[in-house]
């Protein structure tokens, strides 16, 4: 999708962005920026879970009723978690209530903690899956090899609802891949943001 103007300030973003604050806020200083952390990958990758079959404006708009709702995306507190919890959390409103999302992220917690233990961090194994230097561009795509890659990849571990566009858009959202319109606003930064960004080892 092209980039499109009409915003408050006038500056070009990618076509899928609204008019809100909290809109223009995300993609400006979030979307497409490299993350390391493992807490902001796997909250990242498990909000893209929940927004399979949603708009990511209506997960974005609850994502602090997420973070209360699990443990601030701790994967340790939140293997922890039982059927009490998934009780509460399929009652509050706050969140996308879908039992068998719920009960993915509890499940994608426990194999966080195995992919920790065993990589050093979930950093480190999710970042191999970067495309290379001169690989095609995807810009407008919905998959990737590398996506498509890492789906399989996790899905042998047991990690649940990553499927290949769900990873995508978990890819595009942490900067694995600069995928900002060429006219949107952030593009330029987003790529310099990958190329001074030290990779997960």
């Amino acid at each position: 999708m092209n980039a499109k103007t009409e915003f408050p300030d006038g500056l070009a973003r990618c076509g899928w962005v609204d008019t809100s604050a909290e809109y223009m806020a995300y993609h400006d200083t979030e979307w497409g920026r490299p993350e390391a952390d493992d807490r902001a990958l796997f909250e990242q990758l498990c909000l893209e879970g929940f927004q399979s079959g949603l708009s990511w404006r209506t997960i974005l708009a609850k994502r602090e009723a997420f973070r209360r709702g699990f443990a601030g995306f701790d994967p340790a507190r939140v293997a922890r978690f039982g059927e009490k919890e998934v009780q509460a959390l399929l009652a509050d409103p706050g969140i996308v209530r879908h039992r068998g999302k719920i009960e993915a992220v509890i499940n994608n917690a426990a194999r966080a903690l195995e992919m920790i233990e065993r990589e050093g961090s979930l950093g480190a194994y999710l970042w191999r899956f970067e495309a290379p230097p001169g690989a095609p561009s995807t810009y407008g795509a919905s998959t990737s090899a590398q996506s498509d890659a890492l789906s399989k990849a996790l899905k042998k571990l047991g990690w649940k609802f990553v499927g290949p566009t769900t990873v995508y858009a978990f890819m595009q959202s942490v900067g694995m891949v600069n995928d900002h319109s060429p006219g949107c606003h952030c593009h330029a930064a987003s790529e310099r943001a990958r190329k001074a960004f030290k990779r997960p080892a």
